[in-house]
């Protein structure tokens, strides 16, 4: 689907989407358990992919009508065999949670999805199975998917890199609850995205699960139950959808008026970063913590500097920032950033190219060079990739003329309502099939 952004101005009030992160372990979680009940979720794309593979593993998901509460009847920390192959569609955060669980089952699964997915880096926590004596093997022997798993794993201790993907860690620790000894988790080197298991370990404790930071890594023992206080887990709104939001309102608020963001309440998320980094580019950010709003009315920007380390979804955010912003926008330790659902790096490189801007790319690096962009629109590729699409669009705000969107459908992986919410601040969207 092509979606057309024109220049606009916006104003008034919008909820954030829940949070895809919370909402992974949250269905996850609650297969692990007897039963659960998970209120507030982000039906998606993605998250629908993390249902099926409960359902695979033998529990069982009813969706409320209105998709505000998931009665999640568990496998109660003993995984079946899937009688098929298990789709995780594009959702890598799936594929690396039910590989961890897979190897729990007495035999073995196969975990696949589409084309994007099967390109990304899955070897890490393949190897790490099999140092807890399970099978972990990629079909194609390159490490990424299809993934047969499988052998009973019942704990013990693995030493893991740190920084490929925090989701291999956040696998390990949801997993290593319901084994019979626990898993001892041995960083090798600097965990990157750490917020991401700082996240993992705030649902394991509302899921009445110990989990733990080591010296040398995480640890979570053995023997353990899933089951959250009074039987239900709330899903809190999502920082990394809300970035977009929030950028509207910082780069074409209407005079006088503000974009106000619902649902944003404080977390363990990484990506609730984006305020500061509003903020360092000059940005007003109004949060009101205890109601849980934030208000940003327009600014003029100026570029700063981001390590993006802890925070790599919001690489495509800030980088569109950048574009609108005076002076350079420097986006530092972001290599891991190109193994996501495409190389954002390079994606937003060159996007943001195609609408006029300056942009220098290095492996580790993004530098925007606003001070030299004039922003125009064009037709560009979100690239398969929800982030890429609505960074893009945010972008569009600003571009002189009419910016089209390829791929615009992509966003259902994480904020399906997206083009519906910033229209009803105003901005000029048009679709078509």
């Amino acid at each position: 689907m092509d979606v057309s952004i024109s220049q606009s101005r916006v104003a008034g009030r919008v909820r954030a989407p829940p949070s895809k992160s919370y909402t992974h372990r949250a269905i996850l979680a609650a297969g692990y358990a007897e039963s659960a009940v998970v209120t507030d979720p982000l039906v998606s794309a993605d998250t629908r992919a993390t249902m099926r593979a409960v359902e695979a593993f033998g529990g069982h998901v009813a969706r409320a009508d209105s998709d505000d509460r998931l009665e999640i009847s568990g496998f109660d920390g003993r995984p079946a065999v899937p009688d098929d192959v298990v789709d995780c569609a594009n959702s890598g955060t799936t594929t690396r949670l039910v590989t961890a669980c897979g190897a729990l089952a007495d035999g073995l699964c196969v975990f696949t999805g589409d084309e994007s997915l099967r390109s990304r880096p899955q070897g890490p926590l393949l190897d790490a199975v099999e140092q807890l004596g399970g099978r972990a093997e990629s079909t194609r022997g390159n490490g990424q998917a299809p993934l047969v798993v499988g052998g009973h794993v019942g704990g013990g201790s693995v030493s893991i890199p740190g920084d490929v993907s925090s989701q291999y860690i956040t696998a390990l620790l949801l997993a290593g609850a319901v084994t019979e000894d626990g898993i001892d988790i041995e960083l090798e080197t600097e965990l990157k995205s750490a917020p991401y298991v700082d996240i993992t370990l705030e649902v394991l404790d509302d899921f009445g699960i110990d989990a733990e930071r080591t010296v040398a890594g995480f640890a979570v023992p053995g023997g353990q139950s899933y089951a959250p206080a009074g039987g239900e887990y709330a899903v809190p709104g999502d920082f990394s959808s809300m970035s977009y939001l929030l950028s509207a309102g910082a780069v074409a608020a209407a005079d006088g008026e503000r974009v106000v963001v619902e649902g944003a309440r404080p977390s363990a998320q990484g990506d609730s970063a984006i305020v500061d980094v509003l903020e360092s580019m000059g940005a007003t950010v109004d949060w009101d913590r205890d109601v849980g709003e934030i208000a940003v009315p327009y600014a003029s920007l100026s570029g700063t500097t981001v390590d993006v380390g802890d925070t790599p979804d919001l690489l495509p955010t800030i980088a569109a920032l950048g574009a609108v912003a005076d002076g350079d926008t420097v986006i530092e330790n972001c290599e891991h950033v190109r193994y996501k659902e495409t190389d954002r790096v390079s994606a937003m490189a060159e996007e943001l190219t195609k609408l006029g801007a300056s942009v220098t790319e290095a492996q580790d690096r993004l530098t925007v060079h606003g001070g030299n962009t004039d922003l125009v629109g064009a037709r560009v590729d979100g690239r398969a990739d929800h982030r890429i699409v609505m960074s893009l669009a945010i972008a569009g705000l600003v571009a002189d003329g009419e910016t089209v969107i390829q791929g615009g459908e992509h966003v259902d992986v994480s904020f399906p309502n997206f083009f519906d919410a910033i229209e009803s601040l105003g901005v000029a969207v048009e679709r078509e099939a």
